[in-house]
């Protein structure tokens, strides 16, 4: 089910791998516009809880649509869960989906900075309420850390030539908007030979620009072992990803987190016989899961997503 302006990705994946019961207590960490939000609500029974959290105003707004008695939103970071759930008196849940990147209404908002090809402020705050603009960040970065982001972040090859691209021209003018930035990138760039011939050359600039104003890889890290430490034994979280970084960086958690004592590398080494190593703290389920080709056709966002699963023990997770 879409809000009509956005499809959710690996909806029925998603739900099928979050194992849900009738009586479950589920969270739907980024809420989005409510397509896998809406999904869990039929999946759930009369007694049966969602909580859904997203940073975004205007996810905000998509979620006062839903009339359920079942369903509360909470406008924060998925990261703030555990201070979200002890607010609302819940001290574990069933389920945790969290759905990464950014949706299509915030790509097909020009006000919103996002997208290379409609002209708008150079925004790209997921909260526009706080935080760094797009356009603040490459005016106050020099070549050195403009470089470090873009390479980084947007795995850029050309990372070097596009922030002295960027640096020469807020010389000039500052850079305001997505089609000036996406134009000095294109110029940057050139006419080099892409890895991928269908995508935009500003395409990695944007993503590492996005990432870095909103934090998304630290807001990962620091989210994933915070939302496990609140599930049940047995309780499932559902990992939905659409670039290598995050996908790296949910599968290394996921493995670590499958290791004795949470794969914590302080006692990696400590002389113990396998029969006597505790259990692992979490269990990966089944292989990490692709939209199929029907539905890249009906979705080409979904061509990038990587659906990962892990379900809870009854281990502590190592201390920090």
């Amino acid at each position: 089910m879409s809000d009509g302006s956005h499809i959710p990705v690996l909806q029925n994946e998603a739900v099928a791998a979050l194992s849900i019961s009738k009586d479950d207590v589920v969270v739907d960490a980024t809420f989005g516009r409510g397509g896998h939000a809406r999904a869990v609500l039929d999946a759930l029974g009369p007694r049966g809880r969602l909580v859904a959290l997203d940073r975004d105003p205007d996810a905000m707004r998509a979620a006062e649509r839903i009339a359920d008695r079942r369903f509360t939103f909470r406008h924060a970071w998925f990261s703030e869960l555990p201070e979200v759930v002890t607010a609302l008196r819940i001290d574990a849940v069933d389920a945790v989906l969290i759905d990464l990147g950014v949706s299509s209404p915030q790509l097909d908002d020009p006000t919103r900075g996002f997208s290379y090809r409609l002209d708008g402020p150079l925004d790209m705050r997921m909260d526009p309420t706080r935080g760094e603009t797009a356009a603040a960040l490459v005016a106050r970065a020099d070549v050195r850390e403009l470089t470090r982001v873009i390479r980084d972040y947007g795995e850029e090859r050309f990372a070097q030539s596009i922030a002295r691209a960027i640096a020469a021209a807020r010389a000039t003018e500052p850079i305001v908007t997505t089609r000036q930035l996406a134009a000095i990138v294109a110029k940057a760039v050139g006419a080099r030979t892409r890895g991928d011939w269908r995508q935009d050359p500003a395409a990695r600039t944007f993503q590492a620009l996005r990432i870095a104003v909103n934090r998304e890889l630290s807001e990962l890290s620091i989210a994933l072992p915070r939302i496990v430490a609140l599930l049940k034994a047995d309780a499932r979280i559902v990992v939905i990803s659409f670039h290598s970084l995050e996908d790296r960086i949910v599968k290394q958690f996921f493995a670590f987190a499958s290791q004795p004592f949470g794969g914590d590398p302080r006692l990696a080494r400590v002389p113990l016989r396998a029969s006597t190593l505790p259990a692992t703290p979490l269990r990966t389920i089944g292989r990490a899961q692709k939209a199929s080709a029907d539905e890249v056709r009906r979705n080409p966002r979904s061509r990038s997503a990587v659906l990962r699963v892990a379900e809870r023990t009854d281990a502590p997770l190592p201390a920090d």
